[in-house]
């Protein structure tokens, strides 16, 4: 069971600091900004048959964790600004393994890069002028039933990208 759990958390979970400091958002805001980047590189050169390659038994494939990446983001980006602009919104979950099912996942995954690379530019900008009062915002979490920060939400998900990627980086050594 060990070995499945490190299959499906290779970086382990995320686990926020107890206190969230400048550097660490500024940490994590590169991670967030590189992804794309690292991610192309991750897939580069990769044969038809290399995306459908699992980094666990029952496991997204790469191709399908490309496309979860580009969704998961939009949705990320969308939570901050909904954040941003309405007071503690709730935001709303999306069954991610009924996404990555749809018919969608099946198209080249160079059109989440795409969707990646100017997502990322434009959460990198919005991220990078947060003031202290907005990194404190939050949006409540109707499936964990947790307040979420700003800030607490700018770690997950840099953890997210690293996350997913070394998922890649499994399957394509399977």
């Amino acid at each position: 069971m060990a070995d499945l759990e490190n299959l499906k958390f290779p970086i382990g979970r995320f686990n926020a600091p107890e206190t969230i400091t400048t550097a660490h958002i500024k940490s994590w805001i590169e991670v967030i900004g590189s992804f794309p980047e690292r991610l192309a590189a991750a897939i580069g050169g990769l044969r038809p048959e290399d995306l459908e390659k699992t980094y666990r038994p029952n496991g997204w494939t790469i191709r399908q964790l490309v496309h979860h990446c580009a969704d998961s983001h939009m949705n990320s980006l969308i939570r901050f600004k909904l954040a941003l602009t309405e007071d503690t919104p709730t935001i709303k979950p999306y069954a991610e393994n009924l996404w990555a099912e749809l018919t969608d996942y099946d198209a080249p995954v160079g059109s989440s890069i795409k969707i990646l690379e100017g997502l990322h530019e434009r959460w990198v900008k919005l991220l990078e002028n947060l003031t202290e009062v907005e990194l404190e915002k939050q949006f409540f979490h109707p499936e964990s039933k947790e307040l979420i920060s700003l800030k607490q939400n700018i770690g997950i998900y840099a953890w997210h990208c690293n996350h997913h990627l070394a998922h890649i980086l499994i399957a394509k050594d399977s």
